[in-house]
C-alpha cells in the first residue's frame, strides 16, 4: 500500500512539472544518441537533478518579477494565471533538454525560445517599451535564475558542491548560446551583475499580484496545498530582504532560521522519497 501511495504521488507530481508527455520527452532527452552540451560529471547536471530545484524555480520567478520590464512582458504575454502548469512544464522541458539532451536538441530548444521572444514586445505600464529578446532583460532573467538555483541547492541540496563557480560557468554556456552578452562565469561575477540591476528593480502592482498568485492562489489539489505552502515559505525565506520589501513579503528571521528551514529540509526528504 505504501508503494502504491508513493507511485500515485510521484505520478501526480511529475504530471504537474513535466506534463502528460513526460515519458516521451524523457526518452528523447536521455536516450537519443549524440554529443551533449555538458559531460556527465559537470556540476549543472548535479544541480538540476536535485529536488532543491523546486524551491529555486519558485524563488527565481519571484526575483525575476522585480524588473518592471520583465514583469510587463510576463503580465501582457503570459498565461500564467490560466495555465500556470503549462508554463512550468515548458520551462522544465527547456532546462531538461539543454542540461541533458543532445547538443543538436539543445540548440534547437534555444532557437525556438529565441523565435518566441521575437514576438514578445510592448509597452510597460510606466510607458517604457520592452522586448523579451533585449539582451539586458535576458541577462536579468538569467542571473536571477542562476542565483536562485545556486543558493537553494547550496542550502537544500542533497549533496552541495564544494564550489559553485563551475556551475555558474556551465550556465554561462547556455547563456552564450542564447546570445546573452558576457554572462557571469563565477559566483563573484554573478553577485556583481545581480547587484548592478538593483537600481532598476521595483515592486510593481503586477509583480505583487504575480507573487500573490504564485504563493497563495496556485491551483492545487487539497492534499498538495500544505507541502506547497512549505515550498513557498522556503522560497521566500531564501530571498534577500531587498527583494522581499518591494513584493511585500514577510521577513521573520527567527522563524526562518528554525521552523522554515527545518520544514524545507523535511519537504526535500519527502520529495526524494516520493520520486524514488
Amino acid at each position: 500500500m505504501l508503494e502504491a501511495l508513493r507511485r500515485q504521488l510521484s505520478d501526480g507530481l511529475f504530471e504537474r512539472v513535466a506534463g502528460p508527455d513526460r515519458e516521451r520527452h524523457a526518452r528523447r532527452i536521455h536516450e537519443t544518441p549524440g554529443p551533449r552540451m555538458f559531460a556527465d560529471d559537470r556540476p549543472i547536471r548535479h544541480v538540476h537533478a536535485d529536488h532543491a530545484m523546486f524551491i529555486g524555480g519558485l524563488r527565481a520567478l519571484l526575483l525575476q518579477s522585480l524588473h518592471p520590464l520583465a514583469m510587463a512582458a510576463v503580465a501582457q504575454h503570459s498565461d500564467y494565471r490560466t495555465d500556470p502548469w503549462g508554463r512550468l512544464q515548458r520551462t522544465s522541458l527547456f532546462i531538461g533538454v539543454t542540461t541533458y539532451g543532445t547538443l543538436s536538441d539543445a540548440h534547437k530548444a534555444i532557437e525556438r525560445l529565441g523565435r518566441v521572444h521575437e514576438h514578445i514586445h510592448g509597452t510597460a505600464p510606466d510607458g517604457r517599451p520592452y522586448r523579451a529578446g533585449d539582451p539586458h532583460l535576458l541577462t536579468w532573467v538569467h542571473v536571477a535564475e542562476v542565483d536562485s538555483f545556486l543558493r537553494c541547492h547550496r542550502k537544500y541540496g542533497e549533496k552541495p558542491l564544494d564550489s559553485y563557480d563551475e556551475y555558474v560557468a556551465d550556465m554561462a554556456v547556455i547563456a552564450d548560446a542564447m546570445g546573452i552578452p558576457d554572462p557571469p562565469r563565477t559566483t563573484a561575477e554573478l553577485d556583481a551583475v545581480l547587484n548592478s540591476y538593483r537600481p532598476e528593480l521595483k515592486g510593481t502592482p503586477e509583480a505583487r499580484e504575480a507573487a500573490k498568485f504564485l504563493l497563495l492562489k496556485a491551483p492545487l489539489p487539497v492534499l498538495a496545498r500544505g507541502p506547497y505552502g512549505i515550498l513557498g515559505a522556503t522560497a521566500v525565506a531564501s530571498l534577500p530582504l531587498w527583494a522581499r520589501i518591494p513584493l511585500r513579503l514577510p521577513y521573520l528571521p527567527i522563524a526562518e532560521a528554525t521552523g522554515v528551514r527545518f520544514a524545507g529540509h523535511a519537504l526535500m526528504r519527502g520529495l526524494r522519497w516520493v520520486t524514488g
